[in-house]
């Protein structure tokens, strides 16, 4: 049985060398959740996946997509980047508060 975490945050921007990102942050229980995750996951498997990521079905509005979330700070943050298909169909604009629903696989 997976677990689902539902949580409102903002889409922010962040400008990198290699382009401009919109995403979230993901902190508090939910960030504690995905930390819990992937730890049980790294001691199942025996190894860590790609950054410490931990994939998930994430859900904005009725746009759904298999992704990861990547841990910040020790893992007391989690990062979601939002695409700009994902932007275009759902009409988003950095800023907005979004209500995003994370399937943990």
């Amino acid at each position: 049985m997976s677990e689902t975490l539902t949580c409102t945050l903002p889409l922010r921007q962040w400008r990198g060398e290699r382009g401009t990102y919109h995403l979230v942050t993901i902190t508090g229980e939910e960030a504690e959740a995905f930390a819990m995750h992937e730890t049980l996951s790294r001691l199942e498997f025996g190894s860590r996946r790609g950054f410490g990521s931990v994939k998930v079905i994430a859900r904005i509005g009725g746009t759904h997509w298999k992704t990861s979330v990547f841990p910040q700070n020790r893992d007391s943050e989690w990062v979601l980047l939002v695409s700009k298909k994902v932007m275009k169909r759902e009409d988003l604009i950095e800023g907005d508060e979004l209500t995003v629903e994370l399937e943990l696989l």
